[in-house]
């Protein structure tokens, strides 16, 4: 898969800008929450982000969540619905129920954005240990047809290293490390000239633990008066938390017989996030010194890069440069750290770059 990429980084020929029937470039990567899609339109780049979801119509069939896209990137997200079903909540769909669910979400989605069967599809792959999972993920997408000139999966981190490291591809000509803070995993790796290294997987930090820890630090903080769920918990830091300055914010919600329940938050998202760091900063302590072990060389190499930080939890102001202080603190030396322009769309923009490549190599 990495070996691909690299192999098309090297590549000198491209096709030229008239030849006909040339296959669309599409980078997807499908994520436990959000889906992001960076395809070829015309002579502009067209970037999609949406819900991991199929929602119930009023006819109980599955139905996209409406999705904003258009060209360079220019999007608004939508919010999850409140019903609906995730098929990907471990990263793959891990049931058959779920690789069914998968199927029907891949054929809306190409449907809707008329994506053609003869396309370059590169896929911007979660690190999950999930033999099953993968598979239904390879049959699901098989099933629709989208890629017959050219299918790769690449690891997501990758993926989203290749924004912030150049204008190209860059980044798989380098030697560094690379962290993707994500919904259901913290993941990192070492990348040597595209090939991956000590790939580390941890679910002991992640953004759906900080959910749930938000839930339960607001329901200390107002005493037990207000319960909410992980999904709004979600959208407290989502829309609130904040690094360089926090403010506190007030909301209400309905407590059946007791009628609307004011009430602020103040302590309730930043404290468990500032746990999440604390996470965060022993897991890749540990990781480094993995690193150290089994690959010096690498290691040593790695240390005069930038880390680079992807993943839905980079999105939160200030963040990765809190973590970048107290991971410097920890390994007792300077670390400085990169994050794309968006971690939100960063890996299937990527992939979208690997997939033209890969495409003009052929």
């Amino acid at each position: 898969m990495t070996n691909d990429a690299a192999a098309a980084s090297r590549a000198g020929a491209t096709r030229e800008s008239g030849e006909r029937d040339v296959p669309t470039a599409i980078g997807v990567k499908f994520g436990s929450s959000r889906t992001a899609l960076v395809f070829d339109d015309c002579d502009a780049e067209t970037t999609v982000c949406l819900p991991s979801c199929l929602a119930d119509d009023d006819d109980g069939d599955g139905a996209l969540i409406g999705d904003g896209s258009g060209p360079n990137g220019e999007r608004p997200v939508g919010r999850s619905p409140e019903r609906g079903e995730f098929m990907l909540r471990s990263g793959v769909p891990a049931t058959a129920r779920d690789a069914e669910l998968f199927e029907r979400f891949v054929r809306e989605l190409c449907e809707r954005h008329g994506l053609p069967a003869e396309s370059a599809v590169v896929y911007a792959m979660p690190t999950v240990d999930d033999r099953v999972g993968l598979a239904n993920f390879g049959t699901a997408v098989g099933e629709c047809g989208l890629g017959a000139a050219l299918t790769r999966g690449v690891p997501e981190s990758l993926c989203a290293s290749i924004p912030p490291l150049g204008d190209g591809i860059e980044a798989v000509d380098e030697v560094f490390v690379a962290v993707n803070l994500g919904a259901t995993n913290l993941e990192a790796c070492a990348y040597r000239h595209g090939t991956r290294l000590l790939p580390f997987v941890s679910a002991d930090a992640s953004g759906d633990r900080v959910d749930r820890r938000i839930a339960e630090a607001v329901e200390t903080e107002t005493d037990g008066r207000v319960t909410i769920d992980p999904a709004t918990a979600r959208e407290y830091k989502e829309d609130h938390a904040d690094f360089d300055g926090f403010e506190p914010f007030a909301d209400a919600v309905e407590q059946g017989s007791e009628g609307t329940r004011e009430f602020t938050v103040e302590r309730g998202v930043m404290e468990p996030l500032d746990d999440y760091l604390d996470d965060a900063v022993a897991e890749l302590g540990d990781f480094f010194s993995r690193l150290a072990s089994s690959h010096m060389k690498t290691y040593q190499l790695a240390r005069a890069r930038p880390l680079v930080v992807s993943g839905g939890m980079a999105c939160i102001p200030g963040l990765v440069e809190a973590l970048e202080a107290r991971l410097a603190a920890e390994l007792d030396r300077p670390v400085e750290m990169v994050a794309p322009d968006d971690p939100t769309t960063a890996a299937a923009e990527g992939a979208h770059r690997l997939a033209v490549r890969l495409r003009d190599a052929a």
